[in-house]
C-alpha cells in the first residue's frame, strides 16, 4: 500500500523516521540496495567531494559532458528552492511523481532499517539513474566521503576540490583528519584527484594506502592566466589546452574547480571524449545559482551561499576586487556554523549586518546570531525572524547604487532568491 501520494509528505516522514538527522554509514544503504536488487551502473562515474567547490565542479562537469552530447545523470545537495534540484536527469530537475515512485520502493525494501532523509535522497537518485540510459553520472558528496551515503558507489574518477575547517562535529577538529575523511571516496587503481595547491598530508597517505592514482593541482596537472583566456595542461603527458574561455562563475577558485574538472575529464577521455568545442561551450555557459549570483536593480543583489570561514574568504576577496560600493550583509548561519570565524573573514565588507532567522532543528536564534557576529567586529543594524523579513529591511535600508549580499546557508540564499523573483513579477 503506498504510504503517501504527495512528495511534501515523504519529505516531512523522512526527516523523523530516523532517530538522528545525520547519521554517517554506509550498512543501512547497501543492505537496501541489496534488497533492492540495484546494479552497479555501467556508465562512468565522478564522485566530487571537499569543502567548497564541489557544486561549482559538478556544474562544469556535467554542463561540459551535456554539451559534448552525453546524457548526464547528477545528483547534488543541498537545495535551494526544490527538492527536485538534487536529481537532475539530461539537464532536468527530477520530477515529483518519479520521486514518490522511489521512494515506494526504498520504503518497501528498508525492512526494518530505518533510513536518514539525506540517505532516503541518495538512494531514489540511484534509482532514478538505473533506468535513465545514462552516459555519465555525477555525484556529489553529502558531507565527507568515507561514510557519507554517495561512497556506497564505486567512482571512476574520484575528486576532492578544497579541505577546510567544517561540519568538525562529525569529521573532526583538524585539516588532517578532515582531508582523511574525505580522501575516503579514493579508490584502488583509480584517478584520485585533488584541485587546490594546499593540501593535508592524509590526503597523499590515504591515496598510497588504498592504491589510488593521485593527481594533484600544481603538481601533476596545472593552469595559466593570460589576460581574459587561460590554458589548462596536464603536467605528467603534456597535454594543452589553450586559449580557453573564462569560466561562467565569479571568483578565482572558479579556475581551479574548472582545472579539476578538466582533469577527470581527460582521465575518461577513452570513454568520455569531449571536443574543444564543448569544452570551451561548457565553460561559457555554466551556470549556479547562489555562488556570488548576481540580480540587478537599483541596489546590486548578490546570493552567497558561503557557510564556513574558508568560503567567506573567498566572498570576501570577491566582494574587495570588486571595490567601492557601499555594501549590506543579509546573513543567516546555523548553529553548528563557526559564525565567528565566517564574521572574522568578513570584517569591514559591510557597513551593516542584519541577522536572519533560519527553519529548522539547527537554526540559532537571530538575537544570538547578532551577538556572535557583532563580537567579532559586524555592526548590526537589524535582526528579523526571517529571510524574507531581513531581505525586506535591507531593500529599505539600501540606497540606489549600494549592493547587498545574502549568505550564510542554503537556507539563506533559496528564501532571499524567492522573495526577489516574487518582487520582480509582482
Amino acid at each position: 500500500m503506498t504510504r503517501f501520494s504527495r512528495l511534501a509528505d515523504w519529505l516531512s516522514w523522512q526527516e523523523t523516521l530516523h532517530p538522528r538527522s545525520i547519521d554517517l554509514g554506509l550498512e543501512r544503504l547497501e543492505r537496501t540496495l541489496d534488497r533492492l536488487g540495484w546494479a552497479k551502473p555501467k556508465c562512468p562515474v565522478i564522485t566530487v567531494g571537499g569543502t567548497n567547490g564541489k557544486g561549482s565542479c559538478v556544474a562544469l562537469l556535467s554542463r561540459i559532458l551535456s554539451d559534448a552530447g552525453y546524457r548526464v545523470g547528477t545528483f547534488t545537495s543541498p537545495h535551494l528552492r526544490r527538492y527536485n534540484e538534487r536529481i537532475t536527469v539530461a539537464g532536468r530537475e527530477i520530477s515529483d511523481a518519479s520521486l514518490v515512485a522511489a521512494f515506494e520502493r526504498i520504503d518497501a525494501a528498508r525492512g526494518s532499517d530505518t533510513l536518514t532523509f539525506f540517505e532516503f535522497n541518495t538512494l531514489a537518485a540511484l534509482l532514478a539513474f538505473e533506468t535513465a540510459g545514462l552516459d555519465a553520472i555525477v555525484l556529489e558528496v553529502g558531507m565527507g566521503g568515507r561514510l557519507d551515503a554517495v561512497n556506497v558507489v564505486d567512482p571512476d574518477v574520484a575528486v576532492i576540490t578544497s579541505v577546510a575547517l567544517d561540519h568538525c562535529d562529525w569529521l573532526g577538529a583538524d585539516i588532517e583528519t578532515i582531508g582523511a575523511e574525505k580522501a575516503g571516496i579514493f579508490r584502488a587503481q583509480r584517478p584520485a584527484i585533488y584541485g587546490s595547491r594546499t593540501m593535508p598530508k592524509t590526503i597523499a597517505e590515504r591515496a598510497d594506502a588504498m592504491g589510488a592514482t593521485l593527481l594533484r593541482l600544481g603538481v601533476d596537472f596545472d593552469f595559466e592566466r593570460a589576460g581574459g583566456m587561460w590554458t589548462w595542461r596536464s603536467l605528467r603527458d603534456g597535454t594543452r589546452i589553450a586559449d580557453l574561455p573564462a569560466p561562467a562563475l565569479t571568483g578565482d577558485a572558479q579556475y581551479d574547480n574548472a582545472s579539476a574538472a578538466l582533469q577527470a575529464l581527460h582521465c575518461l577521455n577513452e570513454r568520455l571524449p569531449a571536443s574543444r568545442e564543448a569544452i570551451e561551450s561548457g565553460l561559457k555557459t555554466v551556470a549556479l545559482p547562489g555562488r556570488f549570483q548576481r540580480l540587478p536593480g537599483a541596489a546590486e543583489w548578490i546570493l552567497d551561499v558561503a557557510h564556513n570561514p574558508a568560503a567567506a574568504r573567498t566572498l570576501a576577496e570577491q566582494l574587495r576586487k570588486e571595490g567601492g560600493r557601499r555594501t549590506w550583509a543579509v546573513c543567516g548561519i546555523l548553529a553548528d556554523k563557526d559564525i565567528e570565524g565566517i564574521a572574522r573573514e568578513l570584517q569591514g565588507c559591510f557597513v551593516g549586518w542584519i541577522a536572519a532567522g533560519l527553519d529548522g532543528p539547527r537554526a540559532l536564534d537571530p538575537q544570538q546570531l547578532a551577538e556572535r557576529l557583532s563580537r567579532e567586529g559586524a555592526t548590526i543594524v537589524g535582526t528579523a525572524t526571517s529571510v524574507r523579513s531581513a531581505c525586506e529591511l535591507a531593500d529599505r535600508m539600501a540606497e540606489s547604487g549600494d549592493r547587498i549580499v545574502v549568505f550564510g546557508s542554503f537556507l539563506t540564499v533559496g528564501p532571499a532568491l524567492e522573495w526577489l523573483e516574487e518582487r520582480v513579477n509582482g
